[in-house]
């Protein structure tokens, strides 16, 4: 277990803090994440690379020369937000395009697209790869379903060798997707991991049997077999591979293969060394010939006890670029030419946040405030007022978050990757203390939410962090800045939130997300709105109907997500996005209620005596 931690929301960031301070002859930290700190040639393809915490060596350690230009980091299993992604490739782009590498996760997908959406429009040429290398998580016949594990190494090498040879971004992107397609691993676990600050593990083993088929992010297998000795257990994962060769292909014979044997966190080296020792034999005698063969922690999984293994078949174009020389904090090949200690990109960049210190200390490491680099519109006195009252939701919804946090993550922790929990306080608590700095400066209703909803996006990262800044975003736009907000300007803004929820994050109600839970709330909040019922009336009967449809999604099976593959583990609980969600807007509802009683309420709320949990 993760034993060695002080906040638990705060662990990536100091964890990412630590190993820029390590590092810093390789690696430079800049808002989102960290870049080179070697110089890049004007005009190379920067390839930035990313994904949540909790795997190291990716996604940090595989930055240097050679590897990554960059690598946006978010929090623990959970993506980096769109802003993270966008400053770190603003940081690393060097003139010649960027492509975004990642693993095949909503969040990632969610994020890293909107990312590069951003700088096209600056006009920055961009690519995006989402890495599809697991065999269990997909049949064949979906491979664009598949989650990216440990494979992510052989397709993030490809592209950064094939940037530092001075390929165009078109290149670039088709060996990459090359390499992606001729990438399989598999993987098994003895245990599951222990996420800082949690007391179990996200899922357990019984004893004498190993996982099959798991997840990099504390996801359960898809089977259970008895635990093998390590020349079975090389048996099974070779065996798998060779069964599924990528297309075309029609024997393994003649074939050579770059190989990754991982570990994914508490199986050690001289164990990885013995079950080598038989994955080797065994490629042989299938008449493959491996090719600079790694064997080590390469994508890892806290402290899991598991093992993946990964066959990357080459082809005449894609072996010299497995083979090339690199150089990062936790990887290295070969002999690179030494290189210049580089300078912080400007082009286009809205400010020096990042550049190396002077001082021998760290580089600077917080990201700018959105707040405070955001003019805050004028506001009319009663939408001021109204500001007053978000604030109070925002407390109410950060405390009841905050008091919740642990089931959550226990919740998503069932079919899941258990980090639900830490991810809405994080972004509960950016929000507040964004939107109480609003409030300082004057903002209205509809700005405070706007500030509001971009902190909860960029802090929280994941999937549910974009959500929630949707809603947030949503209500802003509806109540505006000037006139005071009412009972059917809310329900409005309340409406469209579910429209953007659904929109962006493609789910209908019966997928068991989120939506199941806002779509009957924002329903039942227009029609008691549309019967004439006071905002606080119409609010609590709302919340009524959200919380019976969060405890209803015990009844569902997951479409979408991580919990697809785990579909039938998760019923019988209902969906922590639901949960979540039906816990705020009843921690919400007490902060309508104070404010019917006292128009000027204060800025802070606790949670009413009446939450309920899902």
């Amino acid at each position: 277990m993760t034993r060695l931690f002080n906040n638990p929301a705060a662990f990536a960031d100091e964890a990412l803090e630590g190993f820029a301070a390590a590092h810093r002859r390789l690696v430079r930290r800049v808002p989102g994440g960290v870049v080179r700190a070697t110089a890049t040639a004007p005009g190379q393809v920067a390839v930035v690379v990313g994904g949540g915490s909790g795997h190291y060596p990716a996604f940090s350690g595989l930055v240097g020369q050679g590897l990554a230009h960059g690598a946006a980091v978010g929090n623990v299993f959970a993506s980096p937000s769109a802003q993270q992604v966008h400053q770190v490739a603003r940081a690393a782009q060097s003139g010649g395009g960027v492509l975004l590498a990642f693993g095949n996760y909503a969040g990632d997908v969610l994020h890293f697209g909107q990312a590069a959406e951003r700088l096209t429009a600056e006009g920055v040429p961009c690519a995006t790869l989402a890495v599809t290398d697991d065999v269990s998580s997909a049949p064949a016949g979906e491979s664009e379903k598949r989650r990216g594990v440990a494979g992510d190494l052989a397709v993030f090498k490809t592209a950064a060798a094939a940037a530092e040879a001075g390929l165009p971004l078109a290149e670039v992107v088709r060996l990459a997707r090359l390499a992606n397609a001729r990438t399989r691993s598999f993987g098994i676990a003895f245990s599951g991991c222990t996420l800082p600050g949690a007391d179990a593990p996200l899922f357990t083993v019984p004893a004498g049997r190993m996982a099959v088929g798991l997840g990099i992010h504390g996801e359960p297998g898809l089977a259970e077999r008895p635990v093998p000795s390590a020349d079975e257990a090389a048996e099974l994962l070779v065996s798998t591979l060779l069964h599924e060769l990528p297309e075309g292909m029609e024997s393994p014979r003649g074939q050579r293969a770059g190989v990754i044997l991982n570990g994914l966190g508490s199986v050690k080296y001289e164990e990885l060394f013995v079950v080598y020792r038989q994955v080797a034999r065994l490629l042989a005698e299938a008449g493959v010939e491996t090719v600079d063969p790694e064997v080590g922690e390469l994508v890892t999984s806290f402290d899991m006890a598991g093992v993946s293994l990964t066959l990357f078949w080459l082809t005449d174009e894609l072996e010299p670029l497995w083979t090339a020389p690199a150089e990062a904090p936790a990887y290295r090949k070969g002999t690179v030419a030494p290189v210049a200690a580089g300078e912080p990109s400007t082009a286009g960049e809205p400010s020096t946040a990042g550049e190396p210190s002077t001082t021998g200390e760290p580089s600077a490491t917080a990201d700018p405030d959105p707040v405070e680099n955001t003019a805050v519109p004028e506001a009319s006195e009663p939408s001021r007022a109204a500001a007053r009252t978000a604030l109070a939701a925002l407390g109410a919804i950060e405390a009841t978050v905050r008091a919740h946090a642990d089931e959550l993550g226990r919740i998503d922790a069932v079919a899941g990757d258990g980090d639900h929990g830490i991810g809405m306080r994080r972004g509960s608590e950016a929000a507040h203390a964004a939107g109480r700095r609003a409030l300082e400066r004057g903002a209205g209703a509809g700005s405070l939410l706007h500030h509001a909803a971009d902190a909860w996006a960029d802090r929280a990262g994941g999937t549910s962090g974009a959500l929630w800044g949707v809603i947030l975003r949503a209500l802003g736009t509806a109540l505006g800045d000037t006139e005071r907000p009412d009972a059917h300007a809310v329900s409005v803004g309340v409406d469209a939130a579910a429209d953007g929820v659904m929109r962006l994050g493609k789910a209908e109600t019966g997928d068991k997300t989120m939506v199941d839970a806002l779509v009957p709330f924002a329903d039942a909040l227009s029609d008691a709105v549309g019967g004439g019922a006071p905002l606080a009336a119409a609010w609590d009967t709302a919340a009524t109907a959200a919380d019976a449809a969060a405890a209803a999604t015990a009844g569902l099976l997951p479409r979408l997500g991580r919990a697809r593959p785990h579909a039938e583990k998760s019923l019988g609980t209902p969906d922590a996005g639901a949960v979540s969600l039906a816990l705020i807007v009843r921690a919400v509802h007490g902060a309508l209620a104070g404010a019917t009683a006292k128009p000027t309420a204060g800025s802070t709320a606790q949670p009413p005596s009446t939450a309920k949990k899902g």
